[in-house]
């Protein structure tokens, strides 16, 4: 039986320590990612961290250092398929980039693990914590402050409820006050709005933009009496 020619009481005790410090060092990256309610938590952590640890950990007994280099390669690329499964559109947004970059994380400490880099593996993972925790209250410092349409790539879009029968004529004076301070439109509906009405919606391409320009533009179509309602709304372009 060939498993019995394989055994290797010190290649095992070997394995163990590094599939121990996967399945620690992971769970501790997934500690804080299920604490925050995140796609991928606990388990989807360690798991990867194990996976990742065990490929390479054989590849590291049956081909030696040159091995586990061409292992590395395929995890590298293989868990980015990982990382796109807990992605999701929401809105217009995209949800879980940070979830998928910690998982790609994850498995650089499993790697590092099943390679017997055991403190280069501790070091990456106080690493990804810091990243998921230190830098949170910065992130969200930053997003509470206003957009500065000035100095942000920012797409702003222009809503407009107005009676059906002057459609046209909305139109033509909504393009003639956008070009006047010359931002272009990159889509436009217009959408049935109750029984007599109509929704204008014009989204401009990205760029900065001035919030008093804007806001000019809203006051000048309120000044028509058929129109109902006239706001713009910003939202980055990423």
């Amino acid at each position: 039986m060939e498993f019995i020619n394989q055994y290797n009481l010190a290649s095992l005790e070997d394995t163990t320590v590094s599939l121990l410090t996967a399945f620690i060092l992971g769970g501790a990256i997934g500690l804080e990612r299920q604490f925050r309610q995140r796609t991928a938590g606990l388990r989807t952590n360690v798991l990867v961290a194990l996976g990742a640890s065990i490929f390479v950990d054989i590849a590291n007994r049956l081909h030696s250092h040159e091995g586990a280099v061409h292992v590395l390669a395929y995890v590298v690329s293989g868990i980015g398929f990982l990382g796109a499964g807990v992605m999701m559109r929401e809105e217009g947004n995209i949800r879980g980039l940070n979830t998928a970059a910690t998982l790609w994380g994850s498995a650089a400490v499993g790697a590092a693990a099943g390679a017997d880099l055991i403190f280069e593996a501790m070091i990456g993972t106080f690493f990804i914590l810091m990243a998921n925790t230190l830098l949170r209250p910065v992130v969200n410092g930053i997003n509470k402050k206003p957009i500065d349409m000035s100095k942000s790539e920012v797409t702003a879009t222009i809503n407009i409820v107005a009676e059906k029968t002057y459609q046209k004529l909305i139109m033509s004076n909504l393009l003639k006050l956008l070009n006047e301070i010359q931002y272009p439109i990159d889509d436009l509906d217009i959408n049935a709005f109750g029984d007599h009405d109509i929704e204008i919606e014009a989204k401009m391409i990205a760029t900065s933009m001035n919030n008093k320009q804007l806001d000019h533009v809203i006051e000048e179509m309120l000044k028509n009496e058929y129109v109902r309602q006239a706001f713009w709304t910003p939202s980055t372009s990423e």
